[in-house]
């Protein structure tokens, strides 16, 4: 059986009720690091986009300490996130069930899992927020490197800078769209915040969402049976 979707961390303790550990202690803090940079980035640049939004520079010091420090930010948030795509990718692959549970996404809104394939650590919409966010991010430092005229004015022409605004705010708005819809999932579906709080969820939650990731994780282990491990 395939392991691709198991992570290092990744193990489960037996118990009542099992544990399954899903994300190390520098995992979840990277995420939070992302998270609270993304926020942080989301407000400052709506600050600066639009005269009715200049009152959330309040939030940072004044219009020009915003400006200031704006950019900075979403150098940590690159450098944050690539940490997470370095994490995470693999498991973040396409596979075949992922179309299945895509053609069956009615079953996935109205909660019937049951009639849905056994899915690996991520399922489609998962996929598609860490996709979706990897490119975007990709846009925002690329184009903000362009606009960035304290340290990179000469480098660009006047043309390229406007094309580079106008790029900058679509790809701000697609990056805001998709993490609201991430918080938003994280929330409907009960009990995966904890993943990212404590790190580990129940093996009645894994068997329901992840099944074929925690087939495969207890694969791993002797005879196939869960026994006491601990993620470095």
């Amino acid at each position: 059986m395939s392991a691709d979707d198991i992570e290092p961390g990744d193990a489960i303790h037996r118990g009542h009720p099992v544990i399954v550990d899903r994300y190390t202690k520098g995992a979840r803090i990277n995420h939070w690091i992302t998270a609270a940079s993304l926020v942080l980035l989301a407000l400052s640049g709506l600050a600066l986009f639009h005269p009715k939004l200049f009152f959330l520079t309040g939030l940072f010091g004044g219009g020009q300490t915003t400006r200031m420090i704006h950019p900075w930010i979403g150098v940590v948030l690159f450098f944050s996130f690539f940490g997470l795509f370095l994490r995470f990718w693999k498991a973040n692959l396409w596979k075949r069930e992922d179309g299945t549970w895509l053609a069956r996404i009615r079953d996935v809104l109205t909660g019937h899992e049951e009639r849905l394939p056994e899915l690996g650590k991520y399922n489609a919409g998962q996929k598609f927020v860490f996709w979706s966010m990897s490119a975007l991010i990709l846009v925002l430092i690329t184009s903000g490197v362009v606009i960035w005229d304290q340290y990179f004015y000469e480098f660009t022409t006047i043309e390229q800078k406007r094309v580079a605004v106008l790029v900058h705010a679509i790809a701000a708005v697609l990056a805001i769209s998709v993490w609201i819809i991430h918080v938003y999932a994280a929330i409907w579906v009960r009990g995966t915040i904890r993943a990212m709080t404590r790190g580990s969820v129940t093996g009645g939650w894994a068997w329901r969402h992840h099944r074929k990731w925690l087939r495969e994780l207890a694969a791993k282990l002797p005879n196939g049976r869960s026994k006491t491990t601990h993620a470095k």
